[in-house]
């Protein structure tokens, strides 16, 4: 799923600051290669996970970290490696293995989700230990960057007067895609979600596990899928919550995220009028108006934060985006809009963007400066400021094989800017820059939409949440048709981004097929149960 960028230091989550410690122990026998027929991965899937305390202050005492390497390129695995960055929570119970985590983006750090929400996968450990991970390029995993770029690609179209001229913009964002390569290394022409497949049996070859059992959010849907495509004979017990599109473009996409995203608003909207302290009044139509109008003069005379640097209605609506992903964040989104309209105060809404689209769990701030290919993890202070949106954009150009050439897209760019206006009067032209981000770099890989289809593995759990303003329901109901008879829907009848952390049946079921294979029937539903609340 998209979203935009977001290069400003006071919204970055958190990483796991201090040593992973040793990984891995290499063991004497050789196993068996990913492939019969292709380049010996044997030192890899040798490898056993070394783990030990995460050593810092922000983890949680139980939580340990380690570490597997991968090749850097699969038909070429003598050509360079990558370390890739774990952690877990140890099994409480009979231990049956792992469950490996993926919470969304592209480009969310696994290791910082599972530090600020561990507390809600607790219960798998009655019989796994819990996994998660820094994909390639993300986090502690040779984090890509594209350095002073990143504020070239959010200014180049930044603006009205920007779009009107698309074949600059478009010149702007090649000499981007030229920068991002210079500063990420040789680790991003191997970025994207076939590779991070790949990555991930490793991972469970390591781990111990003869299949894989897997929970993915998001995009960690798309992941998941692809996995059970490249390894449909290692697939264990898996689930996908808020399931992706396999098959649109990115222009379809960002309409699609558009037009959810205002639905939520105005669900939002509607919630908040209801109170006095709604900053917006008391009728939703004027309301919705006046979210239009603050948008838009803060595009025009954008406010000073407390790092200097402008806040615009663009950020405005970034931040607002993030927020509506979990109804259980409107009480927290309604103060923050306060804090601005009544003190011109953006730190409550800084405080929401993260940059993707992921699991909606609690994190906090996360910083530092990148580090390149084959030197081993990152040290959590140096993983650059934009490595989750320059991450983002890697992961879903390398999965997308559109490239419409500069004539093409200037000349269609005015009947797209107005498809997604009509979409979304307050989130189109934000939703509107991401199909531009893929020019300039080379075309994507065609396996996902020609190959991830009819697959032939273990059941999967498949859940779609009817409110989801980032995935909406149908792509679940698509995605399911597309991978066949051994996907099972379970749909959710609630509201917000995903199922898992908002609904107490969902989290039920779910649980119960991960830990004891219980898989309810294909179209059951969970709904009108009261939703799983957190502190706010």
């Amino acid at each position: 799923m998209l979203a935009k960028l977001e290069s400003r230091p006071s919204v970055r989550h958190c990483a796991v600051t201090g040593a992973f410690g040793l990984a891995l122990l290499v063991a004497g026998l050789p196993a068996a290669t990913a492939s019969d027929t292709g380049p010996d991965l044997s030192r890899f899937y040798d490898q056993k996970v070394t783990w030990s305390a995460c050593e810092d202050m922000a983890a949680p005492e139980d939580l340990q970290c380690g570490k597997v390497t991968v090749p850097l390129d699969y038909d070429r695995p003598e050509g360079g490696t990558l370390d890739l960055a774990l952690a877990r929570y140890r099994a409480t119970g009979d231990k049956r293995g792992s469950v490996l985590l993926n919470f969304g983006g592209p480009g969310g750090s696994g290791v910082d989700e599972l530090v600020g929400g561990g507390k809600d996968f607790m219960h798998l450990t009655n019989g796994y230990d819990v996994v998660t991970f820094d994909p390639r390029g993300v986090g502690r995993s040779s984090p890509v960057t594209c350095g002073p770029a990143t504020v070239d690609i959010i200014e180049a179209t930044d603006g009205d007067e920007k779009l009107t001229d698309p074949r600059d913009v478009l010149r702007r964002l090649r000499e981007a895609a030229a920068d991002c390569a210079k500063h990420s290394g040789p680790v991003l022409p191997h970025i994207g979600t076939v590779e991070a497949a790949r990555d991930m049996d490793v991972m469970r070859q390591a781990l111990g596990d003869d299949r894989l059992n897997y929970l993915g959010f998001s995009y960690g849907t798309r992941l998941g899928a692809v996995y059970a495509a490249r390894f449909p004979d290692k697939v264990g017990r898996m689930v996908l919550d808020g399931v992706d599109t396999l098959t649109e473009p990115l222009t379809e996409q960002g309409l699609a995220g558009a037009r959810g995203q205002q639905t939520a608003l105005e669900n939002f909207l509607d919630w908040c009028v209801e109170d006095i302290a709604c900053p917006f009044g008391q009728d939703a139509r004027q309301a919705r108006r006046l979210v239009e109008q603050v948008v838009a003069s803060l595009d025009s005379d954008p406010v000073p934060t407390a790092f200097g640097e402008p806040f615009s209605g663009q950020d405005m609506v970034g931040a607002m985006g993030q927020a509506l992903y979990s109804k259980e964040l409107w009480p927290s989104l309604q103060r923050a809009l306060a804090q601005l309209m009544e003190g011109g105060d953006t730190s409550g809404l800084q405080g929401f963007v993260s940059g993707g689209v992921t699991f909606p769990v609690r994190a906090q701030a996360r910083a530092g400066s990148g580090e390149k290919a084959g030197a081993g993890l990152t040290d959590p202070e140096d993983v650059p400021m934009d490595n989750l949106p320059a991450a983002l954009m890697a992961i879903n150009c390398a999965d997308d094989p559109d490239r419409p050439s500069a004539g093409q897209v200037a000349e269609s760019l005015g009947r797209l800017r107005a498809r997604y206006e009509e979409a979304s009067p307050v989130f189109g032209r934000y939703r509107l820059t991401q199909v531009l981000m893929c020019h300039g770099r080379p075309k994507g890989t065609d396996y996902i939409r020609e190959d991830v289809k009819d697959l032939d593995t273990a059941k999967m759990l498949l859940v779609g949440t009817r409110g989801d303003p980032a995935t909406p329901y149908r792509w679940t109901e698509e995605t399911a048709e597309r991978l066949g008879p051994s996907a099972v829907v379970l749909d959710n009848k609630g509201e917000g981004h995903t199922g898992y952390a908002s609904s107490e049946c969902v989290h039920r079921k779910v649980d119960d097929f991960l830990l004891y294979g219980s898989l309810p029937p294909d179209g059951s539903s969970c709904g009108g149960e009261a939703s799983r609340g957190r502190d706010e």
